[in-house]
């Protein structure tokens, strides 16, 4: 992060299991922690309530909030923001958040709510979400119209084998790569094979 103090929002596990997932990575997650350079918001309990019941978010270093809806969620993340000084905020997964309303209209005003406060926070955001479709037969989801950059990961399979892919899919701005190049996960993170073409 460059020296930069960042913000993990995991909406899906606890943050003892994010970091647990982490430990084959050489990030030093509790050295960063420790130093206040990376702070965790454990909201995991939102995808476990429906909309309108009381859930818990607990965030590193400050109390146990009592969350009605995402609007708390929001509050907190800025909260952290502000106090602070986080310029990178990773959330993962906003599924999880999205999946707690069943009407359209509301799915699509809580997402527009929420990418809009994120914006609003002047962080680089970095958000997770998990799609099941085909890599030419799927349909867009709002978040990426909302996103400034979308990238794609892929599971293929490919003459009896399974090929992880990544695919830049739109970076405003940015000249960027439009090929589907293979990756694999390494002892540093993602590693992505620029000069490879998939098929």
């Amino acid at each position: 992060m460059l020296g930069e103090t960042g913000l993990y929002v995991t909406l899906d596990e606890h943050p003892d299991l994010v970091k647990k997932n982490l430990q084959s990575y050489d990030w030093d997650i509790d050295g960063m922690e420790k130093k206040g350079k990376l702070l965790f918001i454990d909201a995991s309990g939102l995808r476990r309530a429906k909309s309108g019941e009381s859930s818990l978010v607990s965030s590193y270093g400050s109390p146990t909030v009592d969350v009605s809806d995402f609007s708390e969620l929001l509050k907190t993340i800025n909260k952290v923001v502000e106090g602070e000084n986080i310029h990178r905020i990773a959330l993962d997964p906003v599924t999880s958040l999205m999946l707690r309303y069943v009407e359209e209209l509301k799915r699509r005003r809580a997402t527009v709510a929420f990418f809009d406060a994120l914006a609003d926070s002047g962080c680089t955001s970095l958000i997770t979400s998990e799609l099941k479709t085909s890599l030419m037969d799927r349909r867009f989801q709002l978040e990426e119209f909302l996103s400034h950059g979308v990238v794609l990961l892929h599971s293929l399979f490919h003459e009896g084998n399974i090929v992880r892919a990544v695919q830049i899919e739109k970076m405003r701005g940015i000249s960027h790569d439009t090929q589907i190049r293979p990756y694999q996960f390494g002892a540093t993170g993602i590693e992505v094979f620029p000069r490879d073409k998939v098929f």
